[in-house]
Order: structure tokens, then sequence, then C-alpha cells
């Protein structure tokens, strides 16, 4: 019986340390960040009814805090899960931020049914990113 266990300590040595090193970390930045583009994101798409090229300033620099957002999460280990969900954010094929501001800028202005309606959708693809985030361990 004893020698049947030592044979298991390897095994379970491997479980444990593979489950530690494997689980990403709680990252502060990472976290503050997300929050301050999905709010900059929501703000901006409240004002799509109006034409794209007054607000050009303001699209480009939140096209620029996502791709941060996006690098930065890339550069965290164990942060797969975070960094396919920016992906999903980043795609201006998808319902989107980005392809949101690709159609704001084809329409030059939007509908506020249609506004409304993708901000709880772009909304709820931010919560994912800040939820895994705020899931991690501390």
């Amino acid at each position: 019986m004893k020698r049947e266990l030592y044979k298991t300590y390897p095994v379970i040595l491997f479980v444990i340390l593979t489950a530690c090193t494997s689980t990403a970390i709680f990252n502060q930045r990472a976290y503050e960040q997300n929050i301050s583009i999905k709010v900059e994101s929501i703000a901006l798409m409240n004002k799509a009814d109006q034409p794209y090229s007054n607000f050009i300033e303001e699209i480009e620099k939140l096209k620029l805090d996502i791709e941060k957002a996006y690098e930065y999460a890339k550069g965290l280990p164990n942060n797969e899960e975070t960094v396919a969900q920016w992906e999903i954010i980043k795609d201006p094929e998808r319902n989107s931020i980005i392809g949101f501001l690709k159609r704001w800028e084809e329409e030059n202005t939007l509908n506020r049914a249609f506004i409304d309606n993708s901000m709880k959708l772009i909304s709820e693809h931010f919560d994912q990113v800040i939820e895994l985030e705020s899931g991690k361990r501390k």
C-alpha cells in the first residue's frame, strides 16, 4: 500500500504545480483600464446619432485605448481567455465596439434604437472582460 502511495506523489505534485502556475493573477491596472474603456465606449456610442466626423478625435483615441488594453492583456501570463474576449471587442466584423464604429463611419449617423440595443450588447462584452479580471486570484 505504501509503495502505491509513493507512485501517486509525482502525479499529485504535478497537479498542484499546474494548478498554481496556470491561474492568472488579478491585475489592478488591467481592471481599471477595462472599466475606463467601457465607460468611454458607451459615452461615445451615445453620440452616434450625430455625424461621425464630429467625433473623429474621440473615436481614434478610443480605438488606440482598446489596442493598448489588448496588447497589455496579451502581455500578462495565463491570460488567454481575456485576450480572446478583447479579440471579440476588436473585431470590426462582429457586433463589437469596433464594428459599431465602423458602421457609424459608413452611415455617418445611426438611429437611436440601434444605438441603444448596441450599447447593451457592447456593455456586456466589456462586463465579461471586467468579470474575467476581477475573478482572478488576488
